[in-house]
């Protein structure tokens, strides 16, 4: 029985490892979920996986750089309308999002790491 192939920190869960049968598939629907879902309907991007990947990259960066830009904002704009502790808690809840797209930046690369035939493996 062999081991089970060793992934790089931040492989996405619902993605198989590079090289299992039916990766690729499984990769381009777990991007799609990346990006919004009127993206589905080309097809252009369900044949070409990369091409997928490169979108999606920019689709997470994108979201990054918009959430990044509304917490710098966010309580001068509107000090005057929120109450302090909505304010510090749509902080708190944005402040997790941003993490939570950080990560998901890190897992899209390295899907299309592997799409390019790139192979992480961990460190001892």
């Amino acid at each position: 029985m062999s081991a089970a192939p060793r992934l790089p920190a931040g492989w996405p869960p619902e993605v198989p490892p590079p090289d299992a049968p039916g990766w690729q598939q499984r990769a381009g629907g777990w991007l799609f979920d990346q990006c919004p879902a009127d993206l589905r309907a080309h097809e252009v991007l369900r044949r070409h996986p990369l091409l997928l990947a490169y979108v999606a990259i920019g689709q997470v960066d994108g979201a990054r750089r918009g959430l990044a830009g509304s917490l710098a904002s966010m309580r001068a704009d509107l000090r005057d309308i929120l109450a302090p502790e909505a304010l510090s808690e749509a902080v708190q809840a944005l402040q997790l999002e941003q993490a939570r797209l950080e990560a998901t930046a890190k897992s899209v690369a390295l899907v299309a790491d592997a799409l390019r035939g790139i192979r992480h493996r961990p460190r001892l």
